[in-house]
C-alpha cells in the first residue's frame, strides 16, 4: 500500500512539533509511522491517574486527540490545516501502570473531512479505549 501522507512526516518531526505542549508535558511519546498509522504511548503514572490510581479518561483522550490529528495534518493537502470537530471516546478497561500505546488509522481521509479510529491498548496487549476523531479540513 502507498503511503497516504502528504507531507514528510516521521517520529522526529512529530516530537519536535510537540515540544512544550501538554501531550510532552503528560509524557507522550512517539513510536512509529507506518504507511497509513501512526504509534504513540503515554505513561501511566503520577501525571496521568486520577485519584483511584487509573489512567485518567481525559488522558485517553489526548493521546487519541494527539494521534488524530497528527494523522489529519500530515494527509491534508498542501495549503490547508485541520481542526477538529468532534471526538469520542469508549473506556473499554482500566490502566493503573505502566504504559498504555494508541495507533491511529483514517476512516474516512476526504476534501472537507477526515475521520480516525484510535485503538489503545495496555502492556498487557488489552485493549483500554477506542476513540473516534472527526476533523474538518480547511484552507488555510
Amino acid at each position: 500500500m502507498p503511503a497516504i501522507w502528504t507531507r514528510p512526516i516521521s517520529v522526529e518531526a512529530l516530537t519536535t512539533s510537540h515540544k512544550d505542549t501538554a501531550p510532552e508535558h503528560l509524557g507522550l511519546e512517539f513510536l512509529e509511522v507506518g504507511d497509513d498509522f501512526i504509534r504513540a504511548r503515554i505513561p501511566v503514572d503520577r501525571r496521568t491517574k486520577q485519584p483511584f490510581g487509573l489512567l485518567h479518561g481525559g488522558v485517553s483522550v489526548v493521546l487519541a486527540e494527539t494521534l488524530g490529528s497528527c494523522g489529519a495534518i500530515f494527509t491534508a493537502p498542501p495549503g490547508h490545516r485541520v481542526v477538529g470537530l468532534d471526538i469520542n471516546a469508549n473506556h473499554i478497561r482500566g490502566a493503573t501502570s505502566g504504559w498504555v500505546t494508541g495507533k491511529t488509522t483514517p476512516v474516512h481521509v476526504g476534501r472537507s473531512t477526515q475521520v480516525w479510529a484510535i485503538e489503545m491498548h495496555d502492556d498487557q496487549g488489552r485493549l483500554t479505549c477506542v476513540s473516534r476523531l472527526t476533523m474538518a479540513v480547511l484552507a488555510s
